[in-house]
């Protein structure tokens, strides 16, 4: 990375956990180390879903860089989480932004996960068939 000053965010989502890093720059986005064009394969919605906050805030994403360090869980989930991470290091970055992201409902956490399978069943909630006789 150019510069050293930059601004950290934390995204979850289901079992994805994405750390995720904003700093000024070319418009430079890299996943684990790779392109981002590489890692969403070049689908037009996941690519949206990445730019929203930028695209609610009316921000050129070109001007910033933006590097993410995800692992756990599937693909939308991870996208999903480093979505938030972004949009809580741009509150960070400026705290002006944080009304209108919250707007947008892209503060708030989707806390929905998995549920555990439970003792004596056959998944969260499957049970046996019952029989009468």
């Amino acid at each position: 990375m150019a510069s050293s000053v930059y601004h950290y965010g934390l995204g979850r989502r289901k079992s994805a956990t994405a750390r995720v890093r904003v700093t000024n720059g070319k418009g430079v986005f890299t996943v684990n180390g790779t392109a981002l064009t590489a890692y969403v394969a070049d689908s037009k919605y996941l690519l949206y879903k990445l730019t929203r906050p930028f695209a609610v805030l009316e921000l050129d994403a070109t001007k910033y860089d933006i590097s993410a360090v995800v692992s756990g869980g599937g693909h939308d989930g991870q996208i999903e989480a480093i979505r938030l991470g972004i949009a809580k290091a741009l509150a960070v970055m400026n705290e002006d932004y944080k009304g209108t992201l919250r707007r947008a409902e892209l503060l708030g956490r989707d806390s929905r996960e998995k549920e555990r399978k439970k003792f004596g069943l056959k998944g969260a909630r499957k049970q046996r068939q019952f029989t009468k006789r």
